[in-house]
């Protein structure tokens, strides 16, 4: 919902909202597990092209390596998430969607490869495909929170917020003040529209060791304080970490947005299709 990442605009916080803390937080990761597809039945073809050369000569080189290695043995876990992660750094998402498929099938029972497919899932905007593999990640009962903290946001992002917390809750119980689990769990209150739990959930986060150094929860409470109307508050929390100039635009941008009408119908429905 979204890496971890670099700070966000409001304008995109405003597009992805459930999707903010997702790539550097445990839930969405863009990297070995960072897209996926409709899990199939079906196996992927050894022959399989390897990425055209976008990247540079090194990344190049070396996916063609794998994607070597992976059609002399396709189906081996440890080469297809290896040459899943070559694919995605190159941009090749059809194609690591299609390996990463194929490892799925062939360990069906084995939760973190589920859970990189349910996570490459929630990357590739495909929330409903997503929740079905995490929720086979979590049925083996060898889930780590971030699996549980994942299968939130893809609940999230499907409006089924009291789920979604649930989710959260398990993921905090097995790592106790995770700051990304309660980025998420406070932007999954902003998303349904109960601003003043959002804001104090995102505080708590905020008081924590280690906050310093995630700036994407306080650009997130900024947010969240912005929506409430309390713009001048707003301003000096963002101010903390951006430029004078990009925290006018963002707050100009976010003014005219709680100026139109049936805003947070906008927000939910533009969450399904943001990353």
């Amino acid at each position: 919902m979204l890496s971890l990442m670099s700070v966000m605009r409001f304008s995109v916080q405003i597009s992805a909202i459930v999707f903010l803390a997702l790539a550097a937080s445990g839930c969405v990761s863009h990297r070995a597990d960072s897209s996926a597809d409709q899990l199939t039945t079906g196996s992927t073809s050894p022959a399989m092209a390897p990425a055209p050369n976008t990247g540079p000569a090194g990344s190049y080189l070396g996916t063609r390596k794998l994607a070597d290695d992976w059609a002399a043995h396709p189906g081996d876990e440890k080469i297809g998430l290896a040459y899943a992660a070559a694919l995605g750094k190159l941009g090749q998402q059809q194609t690591q969607i299609d390996v990463l498929k194929a490892v799925s099938v062939a360990h069906p029972s084995d939760a973190g490869t589920q859970a990189s497919i349910g996570k490459a899932l929630l990357a590739a905007n495909r929330p409903g495909e997503a929740a079905a593999v995490l929720e086979r990640a979590v049925a083996t009962g060898r889930a780590d929170w971030k699996t549980y903290s994942a299968l939130g946001s893809a609940y999230d992002a499907q409006g089924q917020y009291d789920m979604a917390r649930a989710q959260y809750g398990k993921a905090l119980q097995l790592q106790p003040g995770a700051l990304s689990v309660q980025n998420n769990l406070g932007m999954s209150y902003a998303l349904q529209g109960n601003l003043p739990q959002a804001e104090k959930v995102l505080r708590v986060a905020l008081a924590q060791n280690g906050s310093a150094t995630e700036p994407r929860i306080r650009q997130n409470l900024a947010l969240v304080v912005g929506l409430s109307g309390r713009f001048d508050e707003a301003r000096k929390i963002a101010s903390a970490d951006l430029p004078p100039d990009q925290v006018e635009a963002n707050l100009a941008f976010l003014q005219d947005m709680l100026n139109k009408p049936n805003t947070w119908a906008q927000l939910q429905n533009q969450n399904t299709t943001a990353n």
